[in-house]
């Protein structure tokens, strides 16, 4: 099992939980961060941390299409391993459904 994040850190990223992972298995998009599932141990300690409830594990019902995609990015992404500054209006994004179409390809910084 892995944990996977979902279109719910798009625009938010907070980065609350990369400063809880044990492996540093968080990669940066512009706008959202990616789990890599081979790297992730699935401890869970990410999950409570995300103030989007972005983060789900593989095993919930929609999960799949995330896991395919936290895949693809954290192999083209740079790796995260510490907290950085979540956007200035990511509490106004934080809820919003159907985010996808404002997802960005582009790495983080």
């Amino acid at each position: 099992m892995t944990y996977v994040v979902t279109e719910a850190c798009i625009r938010c990223k907070f980065q609350d939980c990369v400063e809880v992972c044990p492996v540093d298995c968080f990669y940066e998009g512009e706008n959202m961060l990616v789990i890599h599932p081979d790297e992730c141990i699935d401890c869970g300690v990410c999950e409570p941390e995300c103030p989007a409830e972005a983060i789900i594990p593989d095993t919930e019902s929609d999960a799949e299409q995330w896991v395919e995609h936290n895949r693809k990015y954290s192999e083209a992404w740079p790796n995260i391993t510490r907290k950085g500054e979540a956007p200035a209006d990511a509490e106004e994004w934080n809820g919003k459904p159907d985010k996808m179409q404002y997802f960005s390809e582009s790495p983080g910084q």
